[in-house]
């Protein structure tokens, strides 16, 4: 019996999407994008979402992508935490 704790509960590859949240700022939604492209260069057509917050001073920006491995998730977080106009990505 296989008493071992899986490293992720994710099947790759899978559709996954990526949350980012900024101050509102002139192309948010294209910083994040070109941080996630980095990673996964095959972005489908309307891959990137933005919404504004109801007072209009943050963006929230979903990416969903076809994740490959758990690798390259961590690697796309890692990249956007490193990013100053990224407050939280989940």
């Amino acid at each position: 019996m296989n008493t071992e704790t899986p490293a992720t509960l994710l099947r790759f590859p899978c559709d996954f999407p990526i949350k980012a949240f900024g101050r509102n700022r002139p192309d948010f939604d294209g910083l994040i994008a070109e941080i996630v492209r980095r990673h996964a260069p095959d972005l489908s057509e309307g891959a990137v979402s933005a919404r504004p917050s109801h007072g209009g001073k943050y963006t929230a920006v979903t990416v969903t992508i076809r994740a490959e491995s758990k690798a390259q998730l961590d690697a796309i977080y890692q990249d956007l935490t490193r990013c100053s106009e990224v407050l939280m990505a989940l």
